[in-house]
């Protein structure tokens, strides 16, 4: 009894001395498990006994403050030593988030406020044009821009003509084929059929009076793509005959596009082999493909979507209205405000009707890019089952013009390099050569869609687009990076403003006399 009196009074001062001075956590810690019975204290394992000790030693004034039981370390010890460093200095070698050194990236907020701004301020200059001007929208309208005369319909007539021309190119890779005319003159018939696709619409659209510009260039357009379609047509099947010439082995005919049905009730195009290609279906499907490269075997889509195919179409339906009341309510009052100065030759006037006209043109522009491009190509794929929807890249990312020129319009860019450009360099012209070859094909055919549905040539969209070969080199050249990204914006934003101006300058003076 006196040995356990004694071995209890030692423990239990221990234990007032730490409840006392250790705090409310060491006295839960007792409490949990360390006050239980005489049994259990003289069960307790020599490690739990050690953590007693250790427990117990704490001096008197430990505080714990993370309440895991065992007690921080007391003041001045190395943790507070720390705290007192971190208080002394604050400072690190870093730059400005706003620096390129800085590798910061994330702007994320200021695109966002950009896009608020952005939004605000066509807003403010919308609402601007409605109190001035009121609602000037009328769909009706748009028909006259098309026809004339109701019972005259000269554009719907020319582009109905145009099949003779895909006939004649059909039926001559016919004869081709089977040798019943030489390679001599099957190439003089397609240069006089492909001559024809552009003189005939164009001589068209310059005598008949009933031809609208709007109705000229919608013509003119089909014309000029049908023109670049039938190109590619005659090559691919001349090279065609020249493989088949070189294995000098005999192919066998097969249907054009002939389909097998598959479990999931899509259809699964065979392969077809020159010149099992030469078929109407084929040629037709190919005027109809969004693309201007022609190929024996197109790249096919196991299914039409019928949700994607919906989308796209109303896609189209809206952005149509959208631009449509765009050019009316905001572009035509802008225009016709815009003749004065230019008459008068106020520079200052004409360079303020510039800027003013800049947004909405360039708004119109991209949102034509996004229904043409997108919603309307990728809707014609759809139907169709066009395997490649890649029709444009990012071209807003251009750091350089010729960039620009490559990937916004993919299908014409394809066209060039694979039909002008590469068989230009084959030849053994030098590549600023062929690029400049490239551009002045391009800009012979911006005026070829311009100046003839207006009746007049002024040379502007010609000159534009030649103008671009020595941008692109300047860009090249001085500007990089961001620099030559916002160089390819600002001529985008204020070139096209430009030729809009000249032209309907210079309609107004031959059609109306004055520009008043």
């Amino acid at each position: 009894m006196g040995d356990r009196a004694e071995t209890r009074g030692p423990v239990g001062r221990r234990r007032r001395t730490t409840i006392s001075g250790g705090g409310a956590a060491a006295a839960r810690h007792l409490n949990g498990g360390g006050v239980r019975g005489s049994g259990e204290r003289a069960a307790r394992s020599p490690a739990k006994e050690v953590r007693g000790r250790e427990l117990h030693s704490k001096p008197p004034g430990t505080v714990d403050v993370d309440g895991d039981g065992d007690g921080d370390h007391p003041p001045g010890n190395e943790r507070s030593r720390d705290d007192v460093s971190g208080r002394l200095s604050c400072h690190v070698l870093q730059e400005s988030l706003l620096s390129s050194a800085s590798g910061y990236s994330n702007y994320r907020g200021i695109l966002n406020w950009c896009v608020v701004m952005l939004v605000l301020s066509n807003a403010r200059l919308f609402l601007e044009n409605l109190i001035k001007y009121g609602i000037l929208v009328d769909p009706i309208q748009v028909v006259s821009l098309f026809l004339k005369d109701p019972y005259s319909w000269p554009a719907a007539c020319l582009i109905i003509a145009s099949n003779v021309f895909i006939m004649a190119a059909l039926y001559t890779e016919r004869r081709l084929a089977v040798g019943t005319i030489s390679d001599i003159t099957g190439l003089i018939l397609h240069i006089f059929n492909l001559a024809s696709l552009l003189i005939f619409p164009s001589a068209t659209v310059l005598t008949i009076t009933s031809m609208t510009p709007v109705g000229g260039v919608l013509s003119l357009g089909i014309y000029t793509v049908l023109f670049l379609k039938l190109y590619s047509y005659k090559d691919t099947n001349r090279w065609c005959r020249e493989i088949r010439k070189a294995k000098a082995k005999k192919l066998t005919r097969s249907n054009s596009c002939p389909s097998v049905a598959l479990p999931n009730g899509s259809a699964a195009n065979a392969h077809v082999s020159y010149p099992g290609n030469l078929t109407h279906r084929d040629i037709y499907y190919f005027v109809f493909a969004p693309t201007l490269c022609y190929e024996l075997n197109f790249p096919r889509s196991p299914r039409i979507r019928k949700r994607f195919l919906m989308r796209r179409l109303f896609e189209m339906l809206f952005f149509m209205q959208l631009l449509v009341g765009l050019i009316q309510q905001w572009m035509v009052p802008t225009i016709q405000n815009s003749m004065k100065p230019f008459q008068e030759m106020d520079f200052s006037r004409m360079v303020e009707r510039l800027l003013k006209l800049a947004v909405p043109n360039h708004l119109i522009w991209l949102i034509f890019f996004y229904w043409f491009f997108h919603s309307s190509m990728n809707f014609v794929a759809e139907l169709l089952q066009f395997g490649d929807r890649e029709f444009y890249r990012d071209w807003w990312n251009s750091e350089t013009v010729t960039y620009f020129w490559a990937n916004w319009n993919i299908p014409v860019h394809k066209w060039c390099l694979r039909h002008f450009y590469k068989p230009m360099l084959r030849k053994g012209v030098n590549r600023f050569m062929a690029q400049t070859a490239v551009f002045l094909v391009s800009a012979f055919f911006h005026e070829y869609l311009v100046s003839i549905p207006l009746k007049m040539f002024r040379l502007w969209a010609f000159m534009g687009m030649m103008a671009q070969v020595p941008l692109a080199w300047f860009v090249g050249r001085f500007l990089n990076g961001i620099y030559g990204n916002a160089a390819v914006w600002i001529s985008l934003i204020i070139g096209q403003p430009v030729a809009v101006l000249m032209y309907v300058h210079d309609y107004y003076v031959i059609h109306y006399g004055t520009t008043t």
